[in-house]
């Protein structure tokens, strides 16, 4: 008696998992039907409470927009930034002139201005102060609605619903954003890099 009962459990959380699946794979085809064209996204994936969007548009590359040097987004953005210079190492071996400009929460970006681009360059990030705004509009303590807004035209609720963790990814995979929410606001945005750095 205990065998089958054993084994009735076992079946059950294997079908349940599947079908989760299959209801994960679907909400992300059906996510795709309301991406807006500007943001050329490319694929969805959905895994419990994250969701991964692969997008071929700019503003994955240059979150902040494109600059030619540090000092014009500076003066842009019309915050008091602190900054620092200085040689990072990267993938063990490399070692890259990189400039941090710090907030005084500790919200940073690390950044590098590529000789091949002519442009500023994203290598790491992280923002928890809502005065600072992405080129995209989205800056923390947005709804986790009006950051999906940003990206889909209109959308499931239910299908947001359980999502914590919202990445966006270039569609090489090299750079992304990463939207991390607390309840039903957004609570820190990651930038991520995999370049090579020249």
């Amino acid at each position: 008696m205990r065998k089958i009962l054993l084994l009735a459990v076992l079946l059950t959380a294997t079908v349940s998992l599947s079908a989760q699946e299959i209801s994960s794979r679907a909400k992300a085809m059906r996510m795709m039907t309301f991406a807006k064209p500007e943001y050329m996204i490319k694929d969805i994936k959905v895994l419990a409470d994250t969701m991964t969007v692969y997008s071929l548009a700019d503003f994955v590359i240059y979150p902040i927009g494109k600059w030619e040097n540090i000092e014009q987004y500076i003066t842009n953005t019309q915050l008091q930034w602190y900054r620092e210079s200085g040689y990072k190492s990267f993938y063990d071996s490399m070692t890259v002139s990189v400039n941090t400009l710090r907030r005084l929460d500790d919200s940073y970006f690390d950044m590098y201005r590529s000789i091949t681009t002519g442009r500023v360059e994203m290598v790491a990030g992280k923002i928890t102060d809502p005065e600072v705004v992405l080129d995209n509009g989205v800056h923390v303590g947005m709804s986790k609605e009006d950051v999906f807004k940003v990206l889909f035209k209109r959308f499931p609720k239910s299908y947001v619903a359980d999502i914590k963790v919202l990445k966006v990814i270039s569609g090489a995979g090299e750079v992304g954003e990463i939207y991390t929410f607390k309840g039903n606001k957004l609570r820190h945005i990651g930038i991520i890099s995999k370049y090579k750095y020249y």
